[in-house]
């Protein structure tokens, strides 16, 4: 996969669940989105229709957590993104990689 920006992925999981208890409810439930379909690029209108969002809501959650990124977490993320023009659906896509997604089901079952 063409992955946009890829230095920016979270890679250790003592980051990837400071993110996740940092983070707002409603990253916390994209990022929950994002796990239960591991290393499985998809276009955010897909995403928001798995967790039951309306469409552009994605971006909203993203331009909100953007400060906690660059403050926090000097830019990084827990998922990656693949650039619309590396894309099967010429839209951004994300998804998480399957050792990000373990860390964050064990987040959600450790809150709960």
């Amino acid at each position: 996969m063409v992955e946009h920006v890829p230095e920016n992925a979270m890679v250790e999981p003592g980051e990837i669940a400071r993110f996740y208890d940092r983070c707002s409810d409603l990253m916390r439930e994209l990022l929950d989105g994002l796990a239960r379909a591991p290393d499985r690029a998809r276009p955010f209108p897909e995403i928001e229709d798995s967790i039951g969002w309306p469409h552009r809501r994605i971006a909203s959650v993203l331009g909100g957590v953007c400060h906690l990124r660059r403050m926090e977490f000097a830019g990084r993320r827990p998922y990656h993104f693949k650039e619309p023009r590396a894309a099967a659906s010429g839209r951004w896509e994300m998804w998480m990689d399957a050792a990000q997604a373990g860390v964050v089901c064990a987040e959600r079952f450790s809150v709960q």
